[in-house]
């Protein structure tokens, strides 16, 4: 297959899979954890009553963006015909994106979106692109 296409289906299947692993553990600990009288997924409603929740409500959303990101980050490393590193922190900072932005749409406590944003995205691209990478 030729490596440019290669690479992008790369990204593509890293996006894909890492959000769907972020997706169903977000909705896990809906389940497990469910905000009393608050729908999920309505943003307002969130957004108005997160700052004041306890820890046990931010283990699963930091679980879904670290764990997403790095099932993300090793599919496209193992998928991307050279340069496995770049593609998977390429896969990183479209997670960061994506957790900057909610973390401003939802705004939880600060303490979460620091770690959360320091953490989750970055770190985790990189173990995914070791865990992709071939072993020297």
């Amino acid at each position: 297959m030729n490596p440019i296409i290669r690479n992008i289906l790369a990204v593509i299947a890293g996006w894909l899979g890492g959000s769907i692993i972020n997706f169903g553990l977000v909705q896990i600990g809906h389940m497990s954890f469910p905000i009393q009288g608050v729908d999920p997924n309505d943003m307002e409603a969130l957004a108005e009553i997160m700052p004041s929740l306890d820890l046990q409500y931010f283990i699963f959303p930091f679980l879904a963006h670290a764990l997403g990101t790095l099932t993300g980050a090793a599919i496209a490393g193992l998928i991307a015909a050279n340069n496995k590193m770049v593609f998977a922190m390429s896969i990183g900072v479209l997670f960061l994106i994506g957790g900057i932005w909610v973390n401003y749409m939802i705004p939880g406590p600060t303490w979460f979106a620091i770690v959360d944003i320091v953490i989750a995205y970055i770190p985790m691209a990189w173990i995914g692109g070791k865990i992709a990478s071939p072993k020297k």
